[in-house]
């Protein structure tokens, strides 16, 4: 029961996260599901995107960053960055096959920096969190 909520609590997280870089960058966008409300589509598709972002951050990430784990001690940590825009990349070209979905416009400028702001928002949040250790 825990675990799950845990997830979901995460899930929420990537979402606000996403929104907040959606709502910085304008190279970022996320377009609502397909619902009578439209606040009730956009906060759909917001949770799905950030469904869609933790699945890609939990499967696809570590192995990039072992792949990567030279040039990432070459440039002191900063190819992270490079990880996390390309793993936002990926998640706009997997959610572009469903009605609701994150667009990112330029690999460069908007990507780097919704990363760099998913990445902030994120660890305040998790770190704000509690933890059962």
């Amino acid at each position: 029961m825990g675990l799950m909520i845990a997830f979901i609590f995460r899930v929420v997280i990537n979402a606000l996260a996403l929104a907040a870089a959606a709502w910085i960058i304008p190279g970022i966008t996320v377009s609502a599901a397909p619902s009578s409300d439209q606040t009730l589509g956009t906060v759909l598709a917001y949770l799905v995107v950030g469904l869609v972002f933790g699945l890609v951050n939990a499967v696809v990430r570590p192995i990039v960053s072992l792949l990567s784990m030279p040039i990432t001690c070459l440039t002191l940590g900063l190819f992270t960055l490079v990880i996390n825009a390309g793993m936002l990349m990926l998640t706009s070209w997997l959610t572009q096959y469903l009605p609701m979905g994150l667009n990112v416009d330029t690999f460069f400028w908007d990507a780097i920096l919704g990363a760099l702001i998913i990445s902030i928002i994120s660890a305040l949040m998790g770190w704000m969190t509690p933890s059962k250790r």
